[in-house]
């Protein structure tokens, strides 16, 4: 309760809805609790092997389980897959993000009835794909496999991505937004409400700040507000959390260009409690600049409309709901052969993440080369970093879903407080 006592004040539904997504199975109890993730870490799980000093300070994902990776469409118009949702990202020990993936695996692993010795191959192939291709980079680059795009892919991940490029921005529009005399307006549904003129004015003063954000500015008529209303219980990590959908004109008066932003407060990161480094928290003007400063740092050619602004002074982050997003559903992927090759693509994917921010990129928090500085720290000794990422993986996942059942029985039994 010590993480989230204020926000349950706040608004007790929100969270009694998310802990009942979280006490549906332990791998949503994990996806919910990277804040526990984070003390064991630092505590009766605390390991410093395949550490110095640089790769205690790498931009990480911070929240890297299977499950926070999809679709989208980078800045160059080509559809990725690729890490998504960087809500708690932060600047830390590379490890801790291969870590969470890895025990995100194990859970998953078990959720399937897979052997421990099927959960082993599955790090396995992990980490070895991300080691491989980070050093490729390291290296130059000309080994390396590159982005998850059409091109690069195929079975499972490939058939995310062609399903991505079979959505379109008026299928979205038409979900979303209704025709009124001639003008598109938001649909009003479950989970979406109205604004009073008021509020309406506030959210449109924060979207002209967040203008300023954008890397590239806007055409005028791109700039046109047509509606906003009210988004709640978005997610399970943002419960709680008040969040705005903007609708927007668009590159011309048509009205299947219109764009769809939300505008989302911006909390605190889990694992920012257990980093003690004034350069990191000092960097940032408020979390919805940490939050979108971390995007860009770990996604190269991020979302153009990814920016920032501030609400009655409290930070947000700003971005375009997009209509090329698709994840991928493990409930569909079962098989041995299917499971080992996505793994694969994905820690290719967390190694190019890992290898964005650092000193080539525009931002001078990581002041150097992150992929040079982890290959040079792990040395020769892949095996046993390997191993050591399997051992962890096992453990903590068992660690998980312990914790899980203890969870269930205080939130069945009335034993946490204020929800």
């Amino acid at each position: 309760m010590t993480e989230f006592g204020e926000s349950i004040k706040r608004d007790p539904a929100a969270f009694r809805r998310k802990f009942r997504k979280m006490a549906a199975s332990p791998f949503a109890f994990y996806r919910g609790s990277a804040c526990l993730f984070y003390a064991d870490m630092t505590g009766s799980f605390a390991d410093e092997s395949y550490l110095d000093g640089p790769t205690s300070r790498v931009w990480i994902h911070g929240d890297l389980h299977a499950e926070n990776f999809g679709t989208y469409m980078n800045a160059s118009g080509v559809l990725v897959f690729n890490v998504n949702d960087f809500d708690e990202a932060y600047v830390g020990p590379y490890v801790w993000d291969l870590k969470r993936f890895a025990a995100s695996v194990a859970l998953l692993g078990y959720a399937k009835a897979l052997s421990d010795d099927s959960i082993s191959v599955l790090v396995t192939d992990f980490a070895g794909a991300y080691l491989v291709e980070l050093g490729a980079i390291a290296a130059g680059g000309d080994d390396a496999i590159g982005s998850l795009t059409l091109d690069s892919t195929t079975g499972v991940l490939h058939r995310v991505l062609q399903r991505a490029r079979l959505s379109t921005r008026v299928a979205l529009l038409d979900v979303e937004t209704v025709i009124d005399d001639y003008d598109r307006r938001f649909a009003l549904m479950e989970g979406r409400e109205p604004v009073d003129a008021a509020t309406r004015l506030t959210v449109v003063a924060a979207f002209e700040e967040y203008l300023a954000t954008l890397p590239a500015p806007l055409a005028p008529h791109e700039q046109a507000v047509k509606d906003v209303a009210l988004r709640k219980g978005v997610g399970i990590g943002s419960a709680g959390l008040p969040s705005y959908n903007l609708l927007l004109e668009g590159r011309s008066q048509a009205l299947e260009n219109d764009v769809i932003l939300y505008m989302k407060q911006a909390a605190a990161p889990a694992v920012a409690r257990y980093i003690s480094d004034e350069k990191v928290s000092s960097y940032f003007l408020h979390q919805g600049h940490r939050t979108a400063e971390s995007q860009r740092a770990l996604q190269a050619y991020a979302d153009p409309w990814l920016g920032y602004t501030a609400l009655s002074g409290v930070g947000q982050l700003v971005a375009e709901v997009s209509p090329y997003s698709a994840d991928l559903d493990w409930d569909d992927v079962n098989e041995p052969a299917e499971l080992r090759s996505i793994v694969q693509d994905l820690g290719r994917a967390v190694a190019r993440m890992h290898s964005v921010a650092d000193d080539e990129s525009s931002h001078d928090l990581v002041d150097f080369s992150t992929e040079e500085a982890i290959v040079a720290v792990i040395g020769d000794d892949r095996s046993g970093f390997v191993a050591a990422l399997v051992d962890f993986a096992h453990r903590y996942g068992a660690r998980a879903r312990d914790d899980h059942q203890r969870f269930v029985d205080l939130f069945r039994n009335g034993r946490l407080p204020g929800v």
